[in-house]
């Protein structure tokens, strides 16, 4: 099966060799080594201020997301959310959850993010913004400098997902003011999922210190604590900790971050010229696209039947809607160890498929 989902995606034969090892006992001092450059790496690719400091928590990145709100939130908070898609309206139910005062921006879907949505809540008193860089469901990147901007203009705590556009799209942390950066294992990164990586920059630190967190096992205080040996408060993940720890060390290796956002774009461009050079019969719905991922809503056939025919007679996968857009909207990811050959074999099925009345 060839992977063209946004993740669990493919990973190298590296990372997949350490999941075939072993677990390793992890109280030592050659694992706190290697989480300790775990965390320079990933400040640094992610361009992450020198004082800010890096957690590795073992659960999905929607628990990296709940994290954020229960450690960094507050009912004394007033915050806003864009919500424009399964992920945006993720973010609105843990508000609600938490019982943390807010206000949506709906964003319709495939819409990009403009000033417009923004102008209503300049200087209305909000304290915190909560956004996704890349709302994966509908492949749409939102302008976050847009919003950092807003932020700063109105001193606003800003808490960014980045799980599917990470090392996929440029990203310069402290530039933009964020607060808090959440990330995945299972993208870019390209290692199972099991682990979110959040980065923490100083205003996002004191306000871990200074608010309450009713969950001991997500307790931000606990976990920065630990990490400052390079050791978690609980068992983690230790094989994707280490998976994780080699495949930064592939990045940095074959030229840093610039040069894997740089072979995303490449295989997104090529997927995207293919697409109009066979005039297939898709729409790419996204106004504002990401190199990560495709969205594409067929014109001619149910687009969850696309998913499954691609899936059981051609052998491969390519990444399904839920809900609202099940029948209306696929995906075609960039992310992961996927080659130009591995897209032409995905075109030829869509040409096969129109060949035979398909689609």
């Amino acid at each position: 099966m060839i992977n063209f989902t946004v993740g669990p995606v493919q990973s190298s034969e590296t990372v997949r060799a350490i999941g075939a090892e072993q677990v390793p006992y992890f109280r030592t001092a050659e694992f706190s080594a290697t989480m300790l450059e775990n965390e320079a790496l990933i400040k640094k690719f992610a361009k992450a201020s020198e004082d800010s400091k890096v957690v590795f928590m073992t659960c999905s990145g929607s628990g990296g997301m709940e994290t954020a709100i229960m450690n960094c939130l507050s009912k004394k908070d007033k915050a806003l959310v864009i919500n424009g898609g399964s992920f945006g309206e993720r973010f609105v139910e843990l508000l609600t959850l938490h019982e943390i005062p807010f206000t949506e921006i709906k964003v319709e879907h495939g819409k990009a993010l403009t000033a417009e949505y923004l102008k209503p809540y300049e200087g209305q008193g909000y304290t915190a913004f909560l956004m996704q860089k890349h709302e994966t469901s509908t492949g749409v990147h939102y302008d976050v400098k847009l919003v950092s901007d807003f932020c700063k203009r109105n001193n606003l705590f800003l808490i960014v997902d980045t799980i599917s556009t990470f090392l996929c799209d440029p990203f310069n942390m402290e530039e933009l003011g964020v607060g808090v950066m959440i990330t995945g294992s299972q993208k870019a990164l390209a290692c199972p999922p099991g682990i979110a990586v959040m980065i923490l920059a100083p205003d996002a630190l004191k306000r871990v210190e200074e608010n309450k967190c009713c969950c001991q096992y997500l307790d931000l205080k606990l976990a920065l604590k630990n990490q400052e040996r390079g050791q978690t408060p609980w068992t983690p993940a230790v094989s994707i900790l280490l998976q994780i720890n080699a495949r930064l060390k592939e990045i940095e290796a074959n030229g840093g971050e610039e040069a894997e956002i740089e072979r995303c774009a490449s295989l997104a461009k090529y997927f995207r010229n293919k697409l109009v050079e066979y005039n297939l019969p898709f729409e790419i719905v996204s106004e504002s696209l990401s190199n990560a991922v495709t969205p594409l809503h067929p014109t001619t056939a149910s687009a969850n039947d696309i998913f499954l025919k691609i899936k059981d007679e051609y052998g491969m996968w390519i990444c399904p809607n839920g809900g609202s857009m099940k029948d209306t909207v696929f995906r075609v990811g960039h992310i992961g160890f996927l080659t130009t050959k591995d897209y032409d074999q995905l075109i030829d099925a869509f040409l096969d498929l129109r060949k035979k009345g398909f689609i």
